[in-house]
């Protein structure tokens, strides 16, 4: 399976699927995630890995994390993100990806994905002119949305969301690892070759799509992180740019903001792409090399 049809699916997994919405899903699955607690004497932080869009009625929560989450002074997410005003949010997409003097967009894919750029471009929504001003990573962006909505992918039904609700309706704060800029910039800094090879893999079918999704939701659901390592970051290996931008420097920071968190009384829950957590460049393995006692609690 090649590297950009994995990438494009985890994409909800990493936290970083900013703009898809979508209809229901006939059976939604139940599941148990995996989670991890971080402690000393006076700070509990948890790690939970989540998956940002989630087909609607997806049943994620067990007794372990409703007390984790109960008992959290703070919620710690990627990026914040108002799924119902999402304007300052386009608005960065567009401050980074709208550049003078690029070619059409269908220039930059093989004239034998021309038809499906069509497709795509049409189920968007979105004015065709409007994508030859974009960079490529941020047309493939856009155009991602569509992917998700056909597969019946919601944002309103991710976990994220749901978190933020809940710890909004309790009163308690709630804090980001990244702004919307930080995040974007991952793909804007991306050379122009790895950008066109993530449009090609945007474009392919959705059916294909959602299989593949499939079996990255089943690895999720059962907190099975071998799985989850393998469905999320293995297939990254084959591309060090890719692998650097959306896991390499980000789970680096993310540990370090960890042992600094440390460093301050409280009880924070940290949910973020459950990719960041999985696999040996994974934020848990990153503060067990570093002495850190990461114990897995779910």
């Amino acid at each position: 399976m090649r590297i950009w049809n994995r990438v494009r699916n985890s994409l909800a997994a990493l936290g970083m699927a900013l703009f898809a919405s979508g209809a229901g899903s006939a059976t939604p699955p139940t599941a148990r995630p995996a989670m991890w607690k971080v402690a000393d004497a006076d700070t509990t932080i948890y790690l939970f890995g989540t998956i940002h869009l989630l087909p609607p009625g997806t049943k994620w929560r067990s007794p372990a994390f409703d007390a984790a989450a109960a008992g959290s002074d703070t919620l710690v997410v990627e990026t914040l993100i108002d799924e119902k005003h999402p304007e300052t949010t386009i608005g960065e997409l567009f401050k980074l990806a709208v550049s003078p003097g690029l070619p059409p967009l269908a220039a930059r894919v093989k004239p034998a994905r021309r038809a499906a750029l069509a497709k795509a471009i049409a189920n968007s929504g979105l004015p065709a002119r409007a994508f030859d001003r974009l960079e490529t990573w941020a047309a493939g962006f856009l155009l991602l949305g569509a992917q998700f909505k056909a597969i019946g992918l919601d944002s309103g039904s991710g976990v994220e969301t749901a978190l933020k609700q809940q710890f909004e309706a309790g009163g308690k704060s709630i804090a980001q690892l990244e702004t919307n800029a930080e995040q974007l910039s991952f793909f804007d800094k991306l050379s122009e070759a790895t950008q066109r090879e993530f449009l090609d893999g945007v474009l392919d079918d959705p059916a294909t799509m959602k299989a593949q999704f499939g079996t990255m939701l089943a690895a999720w659901s059962k907190g099975n992180v071998a799985a989850m390592a393998k469905s999320f970051n293995d297939e990254l290996d084959d591309s060090p740019e890719m692998l650097d931008a959306l896991l390499a420097r980000r789970n680096a920071n993310w540990a370090r903001w960890v042992t600094g968190r440390l460093a301050k009384p409280g009880t924070v829950l940290v949910a973020v792409g459950a990719g960041h957590l999985a696999g040996d460049k994974s934020v848990v393995k990153l503060l067990q090399k570093q002495g850190v006692n990461v114990r897995r609690i779910q």
